[in-house]
């Protein structure tokens, strides 16, 4: 525990004395990449499981992956296809719902035949749950958030990243692929292999923290308000980049 910083230590160490052998629903992002951490300092008997489904990118793959290879962690990859239930595809105002219980089902099954009965996921103290109509799946399926549980926040939980010299501590927020799709529009894989693809285009051209959502079959590009004149100025270069999945190019000026 001595890797720990002090304010971290309490909560943490309490936690994992209390449940020393538990799976870990990761996603390769700052939270769940930092309870990886605290884990494994702490001493756990735990694994990692990451679900690989259509709504997933690539790269968060491939952050999970390296981290995990880092942290010496014991990972294992699910390939669930979300895109199967005719549902979750509809694309309803509940989609997270629906899709976190598919989600956490999977870990679940897989966790109980490694022997684990508790599930711990990376939700922390900043997450408004009102704002996370997937949480409602997790209080259901009786999945622990032990960096909510003691009160750390996404801000703390970067500056003991940071601290922690963890990759991931500056990562930008990211939501699934779905979410680039309107609430209510059917979702399919090429679609999002075409987002996906968009994202990877414009992060290739220097942009950050960036979303290409689609609007009536048009790409619509949003990026942090500091880089908006500057992608303004670029139009072309990312009109280029983009053509190979979107005919229609739009800048959303209002910034994210």
């Amino acid at each position: 525990m001595r890797f720990l910083p002090a304010s971290a230590i309490g909560g943490l160490e309490k936690f994992f004395a209390e449940n020393p052998r538990a799976a870990l629903a990761f996603s390769g992002g700052v939270d769940s990449a930092y309870l990886m951490y605290a884990a494994s300092r702490c001493g756990a008997d735990f694994r990692a499981y990451y679900v690989k489904s259509e709504f997933q990118p690539q790269f968060e793959l491939d952050d999970a992956r390296r981290l995990a290879d880092r942290l010496s962690a014991p990972m294992t990859v699910i390939p669930l296809s979300v895109l199967d239930c005719a549902e979750i595809a509809a694309n309803p105002p509940e989609r997270c719902y629906l899709c976190k219980k598919r989600i956490f089902g999977a870990i679940a099954r897989e966790a109980e035949r490694d022997g684990f009965s508790l599930i711990m996921d990376g939700t922390n103290a900043s997450d408004d749950e009102g704002d996370r109509p997937g949480m409602k799946a997790l209080r259901e399926m009786r999945v622990r958030s032990p960096l909510r549980e003691c009160g750390l926040t996404k801000a703390e939980i970067r500056r003991l990243s940071a601290e922690a010299g963890l990759f991931t501590w500056d990562k930008p927020a990211y939501a699934c692929l779905a979410t680039r799709v309107p609430a209510g529009t059917q979702i399919d894989a090429a679609t999002l292999r075409r987002v996906e693809g968009a994202e990877a285009a414009l992060a290739a051209l220097g942009f950050t923290d960036l979303r290409v959502r689609l609007f009536h079959g048009a790409a619509r590009v949003q990026l942090p308000e500091s880089q908006i004149m500057g992608a303004a100025a670029r139009h072309f270069e990312i009109k280029s980049a983009l053509a190979p999945y979107f005919d229609t190019v739009l800048l959303d000026m209002e910034g994210r």
